[in-house]
């Protein structure tokens, strides 16, 4: 459950790709993904869930970029090591949206800390090259770590570059509806 500044539920979303084994093979999936508009104070923001698993598929976030997602908060409970660390990047990149995660701190079982926040901004105009979008990555230790998304600058981008929705032929990809 998300909470606005308000105290007011803005949204709720269970997990959708539940695993099969320890406890949570006992769990009933979610049906769908949700976007809330998070009032924020000066802003709203436009503001989805993944949990834990649904992070490796990327349907997953497209999906919550269709939607309308800016951010993806990614509660998550696991080790954060290179390759799942690479795939939320990637998820950003290839949406154009957030992504911040928070993970479990070292001792708790099976977890290192590592929650980060990628912004979703690979490049500036006005600047040569690239730029790494991870503006966040918590240490092992449990602590409060803080980030701030640039929403102007994630907007701005967002509307004018080429990844997320510009170029996409969701015709051609019916393959990935089907379950053969």
């Amino acid at each position: 459950m998300l909470f606005d500044r308000n105290g007011n539920e803005v949204l709720h979303y269970s997990k959708v790709h539940t695993c099969a084994f320890d406890l949570e093979k006992t769990l009933s999936p979610g049906e769908d993904f949700f976007v809330a508009d998070l009032d924020i104070g000066r802003d709203i923001v436009k503001v989805g869930s993944m949990i834990c698993f649904d992070r490796e598929f990327p349907e997953s976030a497209r999906i919550l970029m269709l939607k309308g997602a800016e951010v993806i908060l990614a509660p998550n409970a696991c080790p954060m090591e290179i390759n799942r660390l690479c795939a939320l990047r990637t998820r950003a990149y290839e949406n154009m949206l957030a992504i911040a995660t928070c993970n479990y701190p070292v001792g708790q079982p099976d977890c290192n800390g590592h929650s980060t926040v990628f912004d979703g901004v690979a490049w500036l105009r006005d600047e040569s090259g690239v730029r790494d979008m991870c503006i966040l990555e918590a240490p092992g230790e449990e602590g409060i770590y803080i980030a701030d998304i640039d929403l102007d600058l994630l907007r701005e981008y967002r509307a004018n570059e080429v990844m997320g929705n510009k170029y996409r032929h969701p015709k051609k990809y019916r393959i990935l509806a089907s379950n053969d």
